[in-house]
């Protein structure tokens, strides 16, 4: 089996790895400093799970499309930062020769509706969507560091298509030491994390804490709990469902088991902040707001949760 991902941050090397400890032919496209590294030092996935370690004669590296060559890939994973999306699928689109007649195209990314910008290109019934809710970090160019672990990750299709097609993946990813499934009722997952990714991750940017310490202070937790509320009106004015059929219900999970279960982890988007580079609030309350709008639904806590991140990334901007 040949598999390309595109991404090389902390899950695109943990799933590398994971796909090499079950014998796939794997290939990462990378920039050009990450391509570097790993050529010289290999790969590692370390912290919870099977620890696994290959050296760089065990994959391929690319660093421009032109050097991969046709019709070789069964499977691409995407697991870069959803940022890139419209960037990577009109660039896969552009060089599709690289696909196979069959190949399905993965996307392991925080957010909902990650899939749009490759089904412009590419018949839906070839893109799927990932749920992941592990918690991974890149202490080195090429090692991902698996923090926490609340949930397996769970793959399916946002367009019903059948997942026969993807569980050679998900069986892969669990045999590597990370549970896996697949599902045929991804959309609820992915809001799931929405409502988890949303309430948590810019919040605890924001404030530069982890997801623990937001439990802990009445104020935090009372913005918390509107994010949540408001998410749930988006949800239902959008004609989508999730795993809970209130709020209130998912409130006693959320603060009773998920946030628990990752207690020490610190929000993606604070880890983006640090290194001064565009943050995905765009595909998580952005894409709150942009519902909301469509559907007539007031989400004042998410537009200034929202308005905040797009601050401090303009002052990125700014110093550049």
């Amino acid at each position: 089996m040949n598999i390309l991902i595109i991404g090389t941050g902390a899950i695109g090397i943990a799933l590398g790895a994971s796909m090499i400890s079950q014998k796939a032919n794997v290939s990462f496209y990378a920039r050009e400093k990450t391509a570097q590294a790993i050529k010289t030092e290999g790969i590692q996935r370390i912290g919870i799970f099977n620890h696994l370690k290959y050296d760089s004669n065990k994959f391929t590296v690319y660093t421009n499309y032109e050097e991969i060559p046709s019709n070789i890939f069964d499977y691409i994973l995407i697991t870069s930062k959803t940022t890139a999306n419209n960037d990577i699928s009109r660039a896969l689109h552009e060089n599709k020769r690289i696909l196979g007649k069959n190949t399905k195209i993965i996307i392991f990314q925080n957010g909902f509706g990650n899939d749009e910008p490759y089904i412009q290109y590419f018949d839906k019934t070839r893109v799927y969507c990932a749920r992941v809710i592990t918690g991974f970090t890149r202490p080195q160019r090429h090692i991902s560091e698996i923090t926490v672990h609340t949930q397996p990750i769970l793959i399916g299709s946002l367009q019903n298509q059948d997942t026969q097609d993807i569980e050679v993946i998900s069986e892969m990813i669990n045999k590597s030491g990370i549970p896996s499934k697949t599902t045929k009722d991804i959309d609820k997952y992915l809001w799931a994390k929405m409502l988890y990714n949303c309430t948590l991750n810019p919040l605890g940017a924001i404030l530069d804490v982890n997801y623990g310490k937001l439990t802990e202070n009445n104020y935090s937790i009372n913005i918390m709990n509107k994010l949540i509320d408001e998410i749930f009106n988006v949800i239902t004015a959008s004609g989508y469902s999730t795993l809970w059929k209130t709020s209130d219900d998912y409130k006693k999970e959320f603060y009773s088991k998920l946030v628990p279960d990752t207690y020490n982890h610190k929000p993606s988007t604070l880890q983006d902040i640090k290194k001064k580079q565009k943050t995905e609030i765009d595909t998580l309350n952005g894409k709150i707001i942009q519902l909301a709008k469509q559907n007539n639904v007031e989400v004042p806590v998410n537009e200034i949760i929202y308005d905040m991140i797009k601050t401090i990334e303009s002052n990125f901007e700014e110093s550049e």
